[in-house]
């Protein structure tokens, strides 16, 4: 099924870039990409975005079991979605891969290798991966297609001006 393989190179993308900054950069090692603005960071991560949540590794265990039980179960519900359909089970797929990546890490090293980071002037954004991209863009999508979902013409509706049904009312 396509969405298990968006999921499988979203995750091998996210294994292969963690594991080239982990065996060829010193931790803390900084690589400018653009001036200062851009610059791979090898950085590691005991907690969840920005940070937060440090040292509750189990914590993020068992709600990505659940999550990814979850999307599985999901994605073979809409295993032959055709059309603007699709949006959904994609973004599911891109958060399936970035949330085993990161699973992984966290399985193995009891931390989450990170290296993309943003400066804007004197802010830092918080150092993050290529899983973390795909949670972010998979998510992103959902919520384009919960609101994309609002303006399907799935059924007809009993559209009555609001005058009308008000009167209904009385």
């Amino acid at each position: 099924m396509i969405y298990y393989v968006i999921a499988l190179v979203a995750f091998l993308v996210d294994q292969g870039t963690k594991y080239l900054v982990a065996t060829r950069m010193e931790l803390r090692e900084e690589i400018p990409i653009i001036g200062n603005f851009f610059v791979l960071t090898s950085h590691r991560n005991k907690g969840a975005a920005f940070g937060i949540l440090q040292e509750k590794q189990w914590f993020f265990i068992v709600i990505t079991l659940v999550v990814v039980a979850g999307i599985v179960w999901y994605l073979q519900r809409v295993k032959n979605a055709k059309g603007s359909a699709r949006l959904l089970p994609v973004a599911l797929s891109l958060v399936l891969g970035g949330a085993l990546g990161n699973f992984l890490d966290r399985i193995r090293m009891g931390e989450v290798v990170d290296f993309f980071l943003f400066n804007f002037g004197s802010y830092s954004f918080p150092i993050f991966n290529v899983a973390d991209s795909c949670i972010v863009v998979g998510v992103a999508l959902i919520i384009l297609d919960t609101l994309l979902d609002t303006r399907r013409p799935d059924e007809p509706k009993n559209e009555q001006p609001l005058e009308r049904r008000a009167e209904d009312q009385v």
